[in-house]
């Protein structure tokens, strides 16, 4: 159960961050609703929020996920592989250290982004992608196995559709078809490194929708993917739709604005 969130206001100049998609530029407003209905989710999940100022230094700041990996015993302040956004791991330490005092770090040649690592109860995927370098990924295994956990790499260097792993999987837990849920992208759902989790396969038209995040009893979705919606029902779980259109247009999805532990 997590009872805490970190969250961080968009900045005014969120719209100078970076994208690899070509879905035009956010509107800001819009963008600021979206975030305040997405922090009054997770509140109504329960969860305590740190909220965070913006920072006109990080356009892309408000993607808090990619500065931290947090686990129930530990956590890891990463090194992004974005030059641009480096700066964001030495202003969300503070933060992290009040709850971690003892919070590790992804050092050089390493570079590793959060939302490259999906947590699946006591397993760990790493995602090896233009952002997270196999070193970053070596540095974070080594780290998770002093605490119990395992981790395998999976490599979407070859991708085009995702910018992070955590763009194609989710992992959601249990409900009542399957008691260790994977969210996957349909043209991920026959990797091997899958296997011997319950998939719940996304097709091609709903794909920005693997990107959901289970929290305590709910399940957050992104507003506009009904299949999905509807399978997420039908395998006992209680969705929550939130619109994400303007994070959507800066390579964001719902995994990337918080750190929930």
């Amino acid at each position: 159960m997590f009872t805490h969130a970190i969250v961080r206001v968009p900045a005014d100049n969120f719209a100078d961050g970076l994208t690899s998609v070509e879905l035009g530029v956010p509107e800001f407003d819009l963008a600021m609703a979206q975030w305040e209905a997405y922090c009054a989710a997770l509140e109504s999940c329960g969860l305590v929020l740190t909220c965070l100022e913006a920072d006109l230094r990080y356009p892309d700041s408000t993607f808090v996920e990619d500065a931290a990996v947090l686990t129930p015993h530990a956590a890891m302040l990463t090194r992004p592989g974005a030059a641009s956004r480096m700066g964001e791991v030495a202003a969300m330490a503070s933060a992290v250290r009040r709850f971690y005092p003892e919070a590790e770090e992804i050092v050089a040649p390493g570079t590793l982004d959060g939302g490259d690592i999906c947590e699946a109860g006591k397993h760990f995927f790493l995602g090896i992608s233009h952002r997270t370098n196999e070193e970053g990924a070596r540095q974070l295994n080594d780290h998770l196995a002093r605490y119990g956990y395992t981790s395998s790499w999976v490599d979407v260097r070859g991708m085009t559709s995702i910018l992070h792993l955590k763009s194609g999987i989710s992992y959601i837990g249990p409900g009542k078809v399957g008691e260790s849920t994977l969210v996957v992208m349909e043209e991920m759902a026959d990797w091997p490194e899958f296997s011997g989790f319950d998939l719940l396969p996304i097709s091609k038209e709903e794909s920005y929708g693997a990107n959901c995040v289970r929290v305590n009893d709910r399940v957050l979705v992104a507003k506009g993917y009904p299949k999905l919606f509807e399978e997420l029902l039908r395998r006992g779980y209680d969705p929550l739709e939130l619109d994400m259109s303007e994070f959507r247009k800066m390579d964001g999805g719902l995994s990337c604005l918080s750190l929930r532990f």
